[in-house]
């Protein structure tokens, strides 16, 4: 019971560890707040411009569920398209390998010519640069489906669809919610980067205001925004996969 409360409050801890020595050495060293705000700083700005930063965490947070909920689509069933097939699968998850390496911020530019400044780029910087773990996680999911298993099932009558949906898909939803975890993170990311060079509202806006108007405890505050925004949406889908996929970690639950 000891360890598990330690467990628990371990991240608390470690964070007020962070923001105390933050302060001390900020306070001690004196250092500007136009090159490294203390936390105090933070918060008086962060209270200070309260109105301005909900407005723009709004805009980022729905602009990213949007190109996130794109990404669950299209990674789901390209995921299920490729891992449902051998041929599919050799074929196609070098070339996702390939594209998952080239910089999406290389691509919001382009994006802009094409859907011109607003939602659009964001949107689609959002998926862009998180519907590959969810597709990856897919595919492998049920790529990796046990032969042995799928002979036994064969033999039962039961065919290809059959084995997919019955087995492998309920097989992948681990997979599925660990990739839901990493891809709502790289969301937050792409909407941020997308919004600082072809938006005007948005986290990602305020932080090119606030930097280049020297409130850098208004930009400090505003990273910590996205990063809260994408720390709440990280438990609400680990909440949900410790409800629905709770036989696969029963091993972890029975600490």
């Amino acid at each position: 019971m000891k360890s598990k409360n330690i467990e628990r409050w371990s991240p608390w801890l470690l964070l007020l560890l962070t923001i105390v020595l933050w302060q001390t050495l900020t306070s001690a060293f004196q250092v500007s707040e136009f090159i490294f705000p203390s936390p105090a700083r933070i918060l008086e700005q962060a209270i200070e411009y309260h109105a301005v930063i909900a407005g723009h965490a709004w805009r980022t947070f729905w602009v990213t569920m949007a190109g996130f909920g794109l990404a669950i689509l299209v990674g789901v069933l390209l995921g299920f398209l490729i891992g449902s097939s051998r041929v599919a699968y050799a074929a196609v998850y070098p070339l996702m390998t390939a594209f998952n390496a080239l910089p999406k911020a290389a691509f919001v530019p382009i994006l802009v010519v094409w859907f011109g400044i607003g939602i659009g780029p964001a949107i689609l910087t959002a998926f862009l640069i998180s519907f590959f773990p969810i597709t990856v996680n897919i595919a492998t999911g049920l790529a990796t489906l046990e032969p042995e298993l799928e002979d036994v099932l064969r033999v039962l009558g039961a065919r290809r669809w059959d084995v997919l949906m019955k087995v492998g898909l309920p097989r992948s939803l681990p997979y599925f919610f660990g990739s839901l975890k990493v891809a709502i993170t790289l969301a937050f990311v792409g909407t941020t980067v997308s919004e600082m060079t072809a938006a005007n509202e948005g986290i990602g806006y305020l932080l090119i205001s606030a930097g280049s108007a020297m409130q850098m405890g208004l930009a400090f505050a505003g990273l910590l925004t996205v990063g809260v925004m994408a720390m709440l949406m990280y438990e609400l889908f680990s909440l949900i996969e410790k409800h629905t996929t709770g036989w696969a970690h029963r091993g972890s639950q029975g600490h």
